[in-house]
């Protein structure tokens, strides 16, 4: 939301000045040559390789997320189904650890049926927690014994942060609390001048009145929608999602000031500092906002050639919803379990369009996700929205175990976020490292599911390279299950489309560099290329049934 919300206030007039027939619905599944975009060669797949193909085996792609539609008519056939389980008979069947987890698990859910939607931001809960051990005033570093002294050293990083971080939120509330003042009132004169509860960004466009008032609340809430370019979402997914953040920074400026309340532990009530401690959470997988979810869903497999919104990637995987992310930074202990869960119910691809800038118990993710190399599971992870060099700063969870560059996870793919247009190669929110990103994916206005049965729209973000990137790897393993992790990333980033063109950098007007600088193959994933190359390489997989459900 935060690439969304940026191009609302910055970057506004060079979106508009887009060409619409250039960044089309779908875009992404298009290529150069066809279609005049760098998309990903989706389209020329299907038709030069999958119509002659007979696939091999259904792939079980989970999205640890904020939660999933799993009623949206493009989702809801392929979402995953627990065949071990009896549909909500209150006994756990299959001696999982999890009651009636038909759909997946979401472990930001109580037994009581309550879901964490709002969240704190982990440097924050990082600065309060240390603050009751250093205070605020500075202490003489050679005095503390290592283990102290790292705990400081974490706590005046994250108090630095924390200001800079106040600094940049306070300009966005500035902006946006105008606009977020005036939003109640037009939107309920617009719904009963409607006539309806919902309406889109098209719909609005269209409505005649001639009434001032109603004319004023118009120009409004349809300024919202094109800014955001999102003319197809509804009024309540869009004021949802521009709340959502402006209430994240408003708590981003508040952060030094204010302890941030304890969200999470006063609806899930698991020991959170045993991570032994895991069977916690409820079975509901939308949860209270699903929308993010949803988008990364239909971008990975929303059912194609149905005639309705958008074609997914591959067409031959179930979606398994696991719900860990909330509104805020997500807990590593979540992470953990979520990646564990996903694992041991037969995922062999897990997607994690989520990013954080601490990772407190990093050890715990780093266990899980030594867990998932160990059972041949790949993990695509989004690099992330602040247009920072990776490298040298901090995005987690990583592909770096116990932070050591040279400990890398071998099953594990970071993924940049590029754009339809020669001039916007690298999206200009894009994380980027030439260590750490492994390939770029398209990111940059992508047409995917939203809440609402039927709804769709467009959503910015790294959060929408992963998911392209995670459908093609699991389209391949559907016609080529006996490869590896390994070879699947080995695969799409020798394949990927390689850009030698001058482009600009994330984060910058003018600063030129190379797709090659900015990550570790200076290309876009390839569908195309990376099926031809996956049918002549033999695969290093055993393969054998889904793994099994780890007992309780």
């Amino acid at each position: 939301m935060k690439s969304i919300i940026t191009a609302f206030i910055i970057l506004a007039s060079t979106f508009n000045t887009v060409n619409s027939q250039e960044y089309y619905k779908g875009w992404h599944l298009g290529n150069l040559d066809s279609n005049q975009v760098y998309g990903t060669n989706i389209n020329k797949t299907y038709k030069e390789i999958i119509q002659k193909s007979t696939p091999k085996r259904k792939i079980i792609v989970a999205v640890i997320d904020s939660g999933i539609d799993t009623t949206h008519e493009d989702l809801k056939s392929i979402i995953w189904t627990n065949k071990n389980e009896i549909p909500f008979n209150g006994i756990d069947d299959d001696k999982n650890g999890y009651v009636d987890d038909i759909h997946g698990w979401n472990f930001l859910g109580g037994k009581d049926g309550r879901n964490v939607g709002k969240d704190s931001y982990e440097g924050a809960r990082i600065y309060y927690k240390l603050k009751k051990q250093f205070g605020t005033d500075s202490l003489d570093e050679t005095k503390l014994d290592p283990v102290k002294l790292d705990q400081y050293k974490l706590y005046k990083k994250v108090s630095t942060q924390l200001d800079n971080q106040a600094k940049e939120a306070s300009m966005y509330v500035m902006i946006l609390k105008d606009i977020v003042a005036k939003i109640p009132s037009a939107d309920s004169l617009l719904k009963s001048s409607l006539g309806k509860k919902d309406y889109t960004g098209d719909e609005l466009q269209n409505f005649k009145n001639n009434d001032p008032a109603v004319g004023k609340a118009r120009a409004i809430m349809l300024g919202l929608f094109q800014q955001t370019r999102q003319m197809e979402n509804t009024n309540t997914n869009l004021i949802s999602e521009l709340m959502q953040f402006y209430e994240g920074e408003k708590s981003k400026v508040e952060a030094l000031e204010k302890e941030p309340p304890h969200y999470r532990d006063d609806i899930v009530k698991d020991r959170y500092d045993d991570p032994q401690d895991k069977y916690y959470g409820n079975n509901d997988v939308m949860g209270t906002d699903a929308s993010h979810g949803t988008h990364v869903s239909g971008i990975i497999a929303a059912i194609r050639d149905n005639q309705k919104g958008i074609d997914g990637i591959a067409n031959n995987v179930e979606i398994m919803p696991v719900r860990a992310v909330p509104d805020g930074d997500e807990h590593d202990k979540d992470i953990a379990n979520a990646i564990r869960y996903a694992v041991d119910n037969g995922a062999w691809v897990i997607n994690m369009s989520f990013g954080k800038s601490f990772s407190p118990e990093k050890k715990w993710v780093d266990e899980a996700v030594r867990y998932a190399e160990s059972k041949g599971v790949l993990l695509v992870h989004a690099a992330g929205n602040d247009a920072k060099n990776i490298d040298t700063e901090d995005n987690f969870p990583s592909r770096n175990f116990n932070n050591d560059t040279l400990k890398i996870f071998s099953n594990w793919i970071t993924v940049g976020a590029s754009g339809a247009l020669s001039n916007d190669i690298a999206a200009s929110f894009s994380n980027f490292g030439k260590r750490e990103v492994n390939v770029f994916a398209p990111g940059v206005k992508i047409y995917s599911t939203i809440p609402g049965r039927n709804t769709y729209g467009d959503k910015d973000g790294t959060s929408m390279a992963a998911p392209v990137v995670s459908g093609i790897a699991a389209l391949i393993l559907s016609y080529y299950p006996e490869l590896s992790p390994q070879q699947l990333i080995e695969i799409l980033s020798r394949s990927s489309q390689k850009i030698d063109a001058v482009i600009t950098k994330p984060g910058t007007d003018d600063q030129k560099t190379t797709l090659s600088e900015l990550s570790m193959t200076g290309g876009i994933v390839d569908a195309f290329e990376a099926m031809k190359m996956a049918a002549k390489t033999k695969g290093a997989r055993k393969i054998t049934s889904a793994p099994p459900l780890k007992k309780k």
